[in-house]
């Protein structure tokens, strides 16, 4: 037999507040390493954020449940804070294509100075150029050009005039430009005095105009080409004053950037835009509200002005938008290139971006941008129609790509990762590293030292009151009893970290500047006490006999098995009667939760299991021709897993041999074909779920819990439980078979077969045989033929061993 009765020393592992080597947590540095208890996270980080190569981006896998992502991203902080500064990131106006605005990059810093310079150029454009037409130079120059158009006009229409004058006739101006009317009493005819004429001169006169008609086009073409030509003039004009008043301006800016050719070619583009628009900037001349200026103006996408090393930027709501930019719309249909937004992507460009993968596969279109975007390294902004694959009803923008150079790091759980592994060939191309967090760490000095570290940091934090040594140590056996281990630790640190906060406070509750053990303990069982009242009900039901659950005496076919209901804020561990039924039949064995579908596969595997040991044990000389059926008694929610299995086996084998089961012990353990009890999930929970149960019933002394020997390290006790045990008021057991068990819950010996292989009267095994033997329903015409001694030859022969 291999069975373990354990002492308070084996139920919980003590923290010595001694081996710590500070009076508080205000003693200690609040610094850390970053990534407390995970080496193989922390050299993944670094392989990720070192490599340079496209795709090496990082899922920080089990990271997200555990408080990780705050650790993960001070990690990166630190890593970043060495890297360079990337560029400011610019959009200006495509002075030849207004709907798809340019991108510039400037040099860390030098895109705000860049916007502001041009913001000053535009200002002083709006004083110069008005203030240019004001000089005498100009006005001298422009009055030369209308001089000289007026006279070469004026000697044109001359000319006609002394040609057509021989036939009586002269050259008038009127709205349309000149015509030709007859001349009387050295006057031109007016339009009412040629229409009072009769017929007959009027038909005269149109002759002789019409004559003339090929020398008046020729001089209105002459007009209009001198008009064309001295608007040029004028033109070139304004263009020289201008350039004359504002390029120095212009050749400054251009020299400063000289080394930045898109900064030099936006700056020719603009004034060249500048003198063909001369007109846009004088105020009172035509509609000033649809005058635009604006398209000189730089839109400054991302200043990295005041960052220092490489950006990280951790995206909370990683949507299309929120990750690619934006545009912004002024009306229904209108926008402007100076209404783009940055997006996440920009702002981490040339950093770090850390994502929630549950919420970004949850987004529409978001996941698939952040794909094209790594796969093609480039941002590439869409109006919010065109994005989401519907046709664009306004006039929007197409801005052009901005170049991408950055790690993304998703943090996520388990499922995540091997679904999109799985599933997306992108995923494994551009996430190559995988940061795996283990939900534990040894529990070392060191380490229950790096728990101190990092309580003193969340204190520090936090503005907490520090902690003493015994609060410490109190933390660290909660951080075991958390992991249900006690040689780890938990690195759940959002559950430490509230702790923690709850200790602080229940100090202060009791006017205490330092946290102690007892303020630890206080705020551990009032997180208990706020969740458990399922617990109590439960609790209360068995008292008040609602529940069926004997904890004394011996039954029959029935035994206590051990179960969790896990879903909950608050996991507790509650007793649950099994029950065994025995009869005549074919052989079968039912379990009534798998026969109306509340059992789930592993719980059907274990059944198998255990049908598989019943044959393997007792069939090597016969068949098993009976019929059993199995259940949870008062179970209506369904149920799973395979740790009851040996318990089930135990009521299945008390109902073949009739002898009866301790109602005190209560047993929890899974089962192979072999009859090994493996380990189960829950250990504690399950002990303190029957404890309590006793507990609250009145301890007798006798009263206790099974469990496999293989969970025995598991063990992270109540201290109300270690007391018990220690008064010999409850007790603890592991077995590593199911005859360790049977030995501890039956009054039956199991005791060896002699030497021609048949075990003794009353032993369990004969009590097993004899029970598969009176229910053996097997044709009973085949055994009249043999009588007498073959009869009892028959009977110990089935009671021999297997």
């Amino acid at each position: 037999m291999t069975i373990r009765q354990l002492n308070p020393t084996h139920l919980k592992r003590v923290c010595d507040p001694s081996q710590f080597n500070f009076k508080t947590t205000a003693d200690l540095a609040s610094t850390s390493s970053g990534l407390i208890g995970q080496p193989r996270a922390t050299k993944a980080l670094h392989f990720g954020l070192g490599i340079p190569s496209p795709g090496y981006n990082i899922f920080a896998l089990g990271g997200s449940s555990m408080g990780h992502r705050d650790i993960v991203e001070k990690f990166i902080k630190t890593h970043a804070a060495q890297q360079p500064v990337p560029d400011d990131w610019l959009y200006v106006h495509n002075f030849d294509a207004k709907h798809a605005p340019k991108s510039i990059r400037l040099p860390a810093g030098q895109g705000a100075t860049f916007a502001k310079e041009i913001e000053d150029l535009v200002s002083s454009l709006k004083k110069d150029l008005p203030d240019a037409f004001e000089k005498d130079d100009y006005r001298e120059a422009s009055e030369k050009i209308r001089q000289a158009y007026q006279n070469n006009r004026d000697g044109l229409v001359e000319s006609l005039r002394e040609t057509v004058g021989v036939d009586g006739l002269t050259v008038v101006r009127n709205s349309s430009g000149l015509t030709i009317m007859p001349l009387i009493e050295g006057r031109a005819m007016t339009a009412d005095e040629m229409d009072q004429l009769p017929v007959d001169e009027q038909s005269d006169w149109q002759k002789k105009r019409q004559q003339w008609d090929e020398e008046l086009d020729d001089i209105m073409r002459k007009i209009r080409d001198l008009d064309t030509a001295t608007s040029e003039q004028v033109n070139e004009l304004e263009r020289e004053i201008v350039n004359k008043a504002i390029s120095h301006r212009y050749d400054a800016l251009k020299e400063t950037y000289q080394a930045f050719e898109p900064v030099v070619d936006y700056l020719n583009d603009s004034l060249n835009n500048v003198l063909d628009n001369l007109s846009d900037f004088f105020p009172g001349e035509g509609d000033d509200s649809s005058i635009d200026l604006r398209r000189y103006n730089v839109n400054l996408l991302v200043d990295h002005s005041d960052t220092v090393g490489a950006p990280v930027i951790s995206e909370l709501n990683p949507r299309y938008h929120t990750l690619m930019g934006r545009i912004e719309y002024e009306s229904q249909h209108t926008t402007h290139f100076c209404n783009i937004r940055p997006g996440a992507l920009h702002k981490a460009n040339g950093g770090y971006l850390i994502l929630n993968i549950k919420k970004l596969l949850a987004s529409r279109n978001g996941w698939d941008s952040l794909i094209r975007a790594l796969t093609m390294r480039e941002i590439l902004l869409q109006p919010t129609d065109r994005a989401e694959g519907n046709q664009v009803l306004t006039k929007s923008l197409d801005p052009a790509p901005i170049a991408l150079d950055l790690k993304v790091i998703l943090i996520g759980d388990h499922d995540s990762w091997y679904r999109l592994y799985n599933r997306d060939d992108d995923f494994r191309q551009m996430f190559k590293v995988k940061a795996e967090f283990a939900h534990f760490m040894e529990r070392t000095a060191e380490n229950e030292m790096e728990y101190a570290q990092f309580i003193a940091i969340r204190c520090e934090e936090e503005n907490l009151r520090a902690f003493d040594k015994s609060a410490v140590a109190a933390i660290v056996e909660y951080g075991s009893w958390q992991e249900e281990h006690q040689n780890r630790l938990s690195t759940d640190f959002n559950v430490l970290s509230d702790v923690i906060r709850e200790s602080c406070f229940w100090a202060g509750n009791a006017n205490r500047d330092i946290v102690t053990s007892t303020d630890v303990k206080t705020a551990i069982e009032q997180r208990i006490y706020l969740a458990n009242l399922s617990e109590e009900l439960d609790i209360a039901q068995i008292v008040d006999k609602q529940r069926l659950i004997d904890t004394s005496g011996c039954v029959i076919g029935q035994i206590n098995a051990l179960a969790v209901l896990p879903w909950t804020d608050y996991p507790y561990g509650f007793p649950n009667r099994v029950t065994a039924r025995t009869w005549q039949g074919e052989s079968a064995i039912i379990h009534i939760e798998r026969e109306t579908e509340m059992a789930g596969p592993s719980h059907n595997k274990g059944l198998l299991t255990l049908t598989g040991f019943l044959g393997g044990q007792y069939a090597q000389d016969q068949r098993l021709n009976f019929s059993a059926s199995l259940t949870f008694e008062q179970s209506y929610n369904g149920t799973d897993g395979d740790s009851a299995t040996a318990a089930e086996l135990i009521a299945l084998l008390s109902s073949l041999g009739q002898f009866p089961i301790k109602q005190n012990i209560a047993i929890t353990g899974s089962l192979n074909q072999k009859g090994e009890i493996q380990p189960i999930g829950g250990a504690n929970e399950k002990v303190m779920g029957f404890f309590n149960v006793c507990h609250a019933r009145g301890l007798t002394g006798d009263q206790g819990v099974i469990i496999p020997e293989a969970n025995r390290l598991e063990l992270v006790l109540d201290q109300k439980l270690i007391d018990a045990v220690a008064a010999g008021q409850f007790h603890i057991w592991t077995v590593e078979t199911i005859f360790d068990a049977l030995e501890i819950m039956t009054n039956v010996k199991i005791l060896p077969a002699d030497d021609e292989g048949v075990f003794p009267d009353g032993s369990l095994h004969a009590l097993v045989y004899d029970g598969l033997l009176r229910l053996d329903s097997s044709d009973d015409d085949e055994d009249e033929e043999e009588e007498g001694d073959g009869d009892e030859e028959e009977v110990e022969g089935k009671k021999t061993a297997a």
